[in-house]
């Protein structure tokens, strides 16, 4: 779906995170960036990729990396689902799809036999510069830090 590739420079953002603090790309000069895009707080498949997330922060952080999920839902509800599930790491509010579209994540996307424009479950592994290390385009929610890993 992304128009995106590794060794293009990441583009460039600022939007807000659940609790209206700015986050942007240049915040993370110097580490190691998982921004990993979702469509819907609360979903399954979402929740699951969250948590593997979750439980594999550490890890990630001895790493140098940092993370970061996007999708549309509010900050509200971004706030919900990071108290729900204890997530230790930020949530972007894209209600605009700024951040979606600089990325390239949203457009048509089959489920359940219907085609709707959507969010697609797509993770980009930023470097210390903000170049495109790794773009992973068939998340595997149960071993999503596995598959920035390898």
């Amino acid at each position: 779906m992304t128009h995106l590739k590794e060794g293009d420079q990441a583009p460039d953002f600022e939007a807000v995170d659940q609790n209206g603090d700015p986050i942007k790309l240049s915040d993370f000069k110097g580490k190691k960036l998982v921004l990993y895009f979702y469509p819907k707080d609360n979903s399954p498949t979402c929740t699951t990729e969250a948590c593997n997330y979750r439980d594999n922060y550490q890890s990630l952080l001895k790493q140098g990396y940092a993370v970061v999920g996007v999708n549309a839902d509010s900050q509200k509800k971004h706030q919900n689902f990071i108290e729900k599930f204890d997530l230790p790491f930020p949530l972007i509010s894209d209600p605009d799809r700024l951040v979606i579209n600089a990325y390239g994540v949203f457009g048509p996307k089959k489920f359940m036999g219907k085609i709707s424009d959507s969010i697609h479950r797509e993770t980009f592994v930023i470097d210390e510069k903000g170049m495109i290390e790794k773009v992973i385009l068939k998340v595997k929610s149960k071993i999503a830090t596995e598959q920035v890993l390898d």
